[in-house]
């Protein structure tokens, strides 16, 4: 490390200001504070300090996402040897797995074995997330360039969940076009880390769904083994099933989508990684309490409504508010996606009445749409316009009341 650090000392003044490169210092800046601290300091005035800021505001979620990061790859090479074992798949004619037998051997694909399910899926996790943290990062850069300000950890999180809400055998083509869409058009565009109105990891994740429609569908899923029939491996999720056939999830126990040993997009499966990810969020107070439970009690709510109404065409109505919970995206995003600080409500209140919102309409989309079971991004997007509108009738409120309080 100190190599490195003495490296990145000997080229800072092309980078520094009356350096020959300093119109680039974005593209020294981000790399040289992603692995050290910055030594720069204030010298002058008086300043209110907290204990947290973006860098480590960013850390913790990445901290809070680590389970998810370790389930997505064990997942997704746990899913394809079952398939592969089970005679409905063989591997796949990839370079990843080419790779995968190079370094464990061509017999190696035990699904109990944790050290063989983590090294084939992070062969499909691993591009994904190296891919999209070179597209998303240089953009993040060339626009500290453009703009003339200093690369902030914005990206940081947006590089993890990005990877976490796609399939396994997604094209690494998709995934920089995606990736770039979401940085582009879902941040930058509002003006940077701070500013967006959207959560930049969904609106990538929601251009490839419409972009893409047959490849990238809410009711399908894939693993990394393909058919032993045709020339790729997907079926139906089990909000899909569920959708189509009354009694459908008889055949899956509530343990195991809690855990998350189903297919689905990789980071996506496991409200188990999910929850610890939102104790650590609660904990250090990153993410906030009042949008998670607004979500909770809103999926209840309109779940019960639902099963009160009931439905002779459509099963869905039937399905208990648990089974919501733990199938599809509904988990990671109410975690993850819904608590993002920027594109959520800002006031308590409004944290409530937004969480609820997303409640309810995921609720919707996936009972009263079943052609569309998934829901949770949709939901989530469509909230992230109307936080601004929640916080504006809080503070309304909160004028009305103290001006009627200390009226003369």
């Amino acid at each position: 490390m100190k190599l490195l650090r003495d490296t990145l000392d000997k080229f800072a003044p092309l980078f520094e200001e009356g350096g020959k490169f300093h119109q680039f210092e974005a593209f020294f800046e981000a790399p040289d504070t992603l692995l050290f601290t910055p030594g720069k300091v204030t010298k002058s005035g008086a300043h209110v300090r907290d204990s947290i800021d973006l860098k480590r505001m960013m850390i913790t979620v990445v901290v809070a996402l680590l389970p998810c990061v370790l389930m997505a790859m064990w997942n997704t090479g746990h899913q394809s040897f079952i398939h592969i074992d089970s005679g409905a798949g063989v591997w796949r004619d990839d370079w990843n797995t080419w790779l995968y037998h190079l370094l464990m051997g061509s017999s190696a694909h035990d699904p109990s074995n944790i050290l063989h399910c983590m090294v084939y899926g992070g062969m499909y996790f691993i591009p994904v997330f190296a891919v999209t943290g070179i597209v998303g990062g240089h953009i993040e850069m060339a626009t500290a360039v453009i703009r003339k300000h200093e690369v902030n950890e914005g990206f940081l999180v947006t590089m993890f969940l990005f990877p976490l809400i796609c399939p396994p055998t997604i094209p690494l083509w998709q995934v920089a076009l995606g990736i770039a869409f979401g940085v582009v058009v879902g941040k930058e565009m509002f003006g940077g880390t701070g500013m967006n109105v959207l959560n930049p990891a969904l609106t990538g994740r929601a251009f490839l769904f419409f972009a893409y429609p047959a490849q990238i569908s809410g009711d399908k899923v894939w693993t990394a083994a393909q058919s032993a029939a045709t020339d790729g491996y997907s079926g139906a999720t089990w909000l899909a099933r569920a959708a189509e056939k009354t009694g459908a999830l008889d055949a899956l126990a509530w343990m195991d989508a809690f855990v998350g040993t189903i297919p689905g997009s990789m980071g996506e499966t496991s409200a188990a990684a999910a929850l610890f990810g939102l104790v650590v969020l609660l904990v250090t107070r990153v993410g906030a309490w009042q949008t998670v439970l607004g979500v909770t009690v809103g999926t209840i709510g309109m779940t019960l409504v639902l099963n009160g109404v009931g439905s002779d065409t459509n099963p869905m109505f039937a399905m208990p508010f648990w089974w919501h919970m733990v199938l599809g995206g509904w988990a990671f995003g109410a975690v993850f996606m819904a608590t993002d600080p920027v594109s959520s409500a800002f006031t308590s209140k409004g944290k409530l009445a937004y969480g609820f919102s997303i409640g309810v309409v995921v609720v919707l989309v996936r009972v009263v749409n079943p052609a569309y079971p998934e829901g949770m991004m949709l939901a989530i997007l469509f909230m992230n316009l109307f936080a601004p509108l929640f916080d504006h009738f809080v503070i309304q409120s909160n004028i009305k009341r103290r001006a009627a309080r200390y009226a003369a």
